[in-house]
């Protein structure tokens, strides 16, 4: 069985999806495990579901982090590190152990709007204040930079009238939600 693990920051609404799909077999995985890089309801989603869970201090371990995730990974014996709203930066020697084994989830059209600093609200906020027709999300490889490995599947989402950052947000959530398991079975599939 293909074996994920799965690094989250917050709530965990993407680690769902994924759980979701791999439990009614749409998904032909096991989440191995979720690993947090602080406290959050990510960690428990995974617990109430079965799955080990870790939360992981990233303000204590700081340049320890990544060793650990390594650890813990590795004797899980994990075939994709999936980055669902983990908002610690990766290291060097991490990114390049695990190359093309990371993917990440960006909730716009990269390369618009990715880069240091550009997450969460920040992102929905830019792809307003620049005018922008359409916005969306994208799954990545994970590189050495900041959202600048190559990109796995995007889906497109209009910038409506009357939007919001929030609005938006919520509207390109709903496609995040869709694509993170897509570009998963993607990978799988290209795998086996």
């Amino acid at each position: 069985m293909f074996k994920i693990g799965v690094l989250v920051s917050g709530g965990g609404s993407n680690l769902q999806s994924i759980i979701d799909k791999s439990q009614s077999r749409e998904l032909q995985c096991k989440v191995e495990v979720v690993i947090g890089d602080r406290e959050c309801y990510g960690v428990e989603r995974a617990k109430e579901a079965g799955i080990d869970g870790y939360t992981l201090d990233r303000k204590v371990l700081k340049k320890e982090l990544c060793r650990e995730i390594d650890k813990i990974v590795s004797e899980r014996g994990i075939d994709l590190i999936v980055l669902a709203g983990f908002l610690s930066i990766i290291d060097e020697e991490f990114v390049n152990k695990w190359k093309g084994r990371i993917i990440n989830i960006h909730p716009s059209l990269l390369p618009k709007f990715g880069g240091p600093g550009m997450y969460g609200i920040r992102v929905h906020e830019a792809v307003l204040k620049a005018g922008e027709q359409e916005s969306g999300c994208t799954v990545h490889y994970v590189d050495t930079g900041v959202d600048s490995g190559e990109i796995i599947a995007q889906k497109r989402v209009k910038v409506l009238e009357g939007d919001t950052p929030e609005i938006l947000q919520k509207r390109v959530l709903v496609e995040e939600h869709k694509l993170l398991p897509e570009s998963i079975a993607k990978i799988i599939s290209e795998r086996r």
